[in-house]
C-alpha cells in the first residue's frame, strides 16, 4: 500500500523587488516625459538663462560678450527716454486693452448665449476675425480708418461729424485705434467665455429668480462667481498680450506713415510721435537693428519679470477673493 504525501503548492513568483519595480516605472515615465523635458530645456530654460546672462554683458551677437554688470539695467531705468515712452505706451495698453477686451468679450458672449435661432452662424461671425493674420488685419484697419479716404470717416461725415478723428495719423487716437483692432480680433476669448456662460447651471438662475433677484442681481451673484476662473484667464491672457504687443503696432504705424519697410526696421517706427511705439518694438529695434544684444536681453528680462509678477498677483487676488466668498 502506497501512501501519497500532500505537497504544498509552489509559492508564486514574487517578481522583482519593490525598489527595482519602482525604478523601472520611473524610467518608463521619464521615457515618455523626455520629449517634453527636452523641449522645455532647449526652448525655454536655456534661452531664459542665456538671456539673463547676456543682459549683464555688452554684446552684438557676433563678437565675444563683454561683462558690464548691471550697466544695461541702469541705462534702461535712467538714460533711455525712448524706452520710458515705450513702457508708458505698453502700460496704457495693459490697462485699457485688458479692461475693454474682457468686458467686450463678456458682453458679446452674453448676447450670443441668449440667441436661439442661428446661434452657430453668429458665433462663427464673431469668431472669424480671430483667424485673420495680424498683418492683414492691421492693413485692413489702416485702410478703413484712413482719415482722408477711409469709409469710417466718410460715414461719420455723412451723419454730421465734420471733424472725425485722425485715427492712426493722430497721436491721441493711435492707441485707441489699435485697441479697436484688438477688440475686433477678440473672438477666441469671446468663445471661451461663451462656453463658461453656457456651463452655468440653470438651477442657480431659477433659485435666484424665486428669491426675487432681478437680471442684474442674477448676473452679479450667479453669473460672475460661476465664470470667475475664466474671467481671470481672460485678464491674464490680455495682460500678457498687451505686454507683448508688437506686430499690430509696428505695421499700423509704419503703413499709416507711408514709410513701411521690413518688419521692425521702418524709419517711422512708433509713428505718429512715438504713440504706437511699444516696449517689445523698441526691444526689437535695439537687438536687431542696432545690434545691442546685451541691452535687448536686459529689456527681455525686465519684460519677463513684469509678466510673471502680474500673473502671480492676479492669481493670488483671485484666490483671496474666492476664500473671502467661501468664508461668507
Amino acid at each position: 500500500m502506497t501512501t501519497t504525501v500532500d505537497r504544498a503548492p509552489a509559492p508564486a513568483d514574487p517578481g522583482p523587488p519593490v525598489p527595482r519595480r519602482r525604478r523601472r516605472r520611473r524610467l518608463v515615465a521619464l521615457g515618455f516625459l523626455a520629449p517634453a523635458v527636452l523641449g522645455f530645456g532647449l526652448f525655454f530654460a536655456y534661452p531664459l538663462v542665456a538671456t539673463v546672462f547676456f543682459s549683464f554683458t555688452r554684446s552684438d551677437g557676433l563678437n565675444p560678450p563683454e561683462w558690464v554688470g548691471p550697466r544695461n539695467y541702469v541705462h534702461l531705468v535712467t538714460s533711455d527716454p525712448v524706452a520710458h515712452t515705450a513702457a508708458a505706451n505698453t502700460l496704457w495698453l495693459v490697462v485699457v486693452l485688458t479692461v475693454l477686451r474682457v468686458v467686450f468679450a463678456l458682453g458679446v458672449a452674453s448676447v450670443l448665449a441668449r440667441i436661439r435661432r442661428g446661434a452657430g452662424f453668429f458665433r462663427t461671425v464673431f469668431y472669424l476675425p480671430a483667424l485673420a493674420p495680424p498683418v492683414a488685419a492691421t492693413l485692413a484697419f489702416v485702410f478703413l480708418f484712413n482719415p482722408g479716404t477711409g469709409p469710417v470717416n466718410a460715414g461719420l461725415r455723412a451723419i454730421g461729424i465734420d471733424s472725425p478723428p485722425g485715427w492712426f495719423t493722430d497721436p491721441a487716437w493711435a492707441k485707441p485705434s489699435l485697441t479697436l483692432l484688438m477688440l475686433w480680433c477678440s473672438g477666441e476669448l469671446t468663445i471661451i467665455i461663451l462656453a463658461a456662460l453656457l456651463d452655468v447651471p440653470t438651477e442657480l438662475y431659477e433659485a435666484a429668480a424665486l428669491d426675487g433677484a432681478g437680471a442684474w442681481s442674477r448676473f452679479r451673484h450667479v453669473t460672475l462667481p460661476s465664470i470667475a476662473p475664466v474671467l481671470l484667464f481672460g485678464v491674464v491672457n490680455s495682460v500678457i498680450l498687451a505686454l507683448q504687443f508688437f506686430t499690430q503696432a509696428v505695421v499700423g504705424g509704419s503703413v499709416a506713415s507711408g514709410g513701411a519697410e521690413m518688419a521692425g526696421h521702418s524709419k517711422n517706427l512708433g509713428w505718429p510721435g512715438n504713440s504706437t511705439l511699444t516696449f517689445p518694438a523698441w526691444l526689437y529695434q535695439q537687438g536687431f537693428r542696432y545690434f545691442n544684444m546685451g541691452y535687448a536681453a536686459a529689456m527681455c528680462t525686465v519684460l519677463f519679470l513684469v509678466s510673471f509678477a502680474c500673473t502671480v498677483v492676479l492669481i493670488r487676488r483671485l484666490r483671496s477673493a474666492a476664500g473671502t466668498g467661501e468664508a461668507r
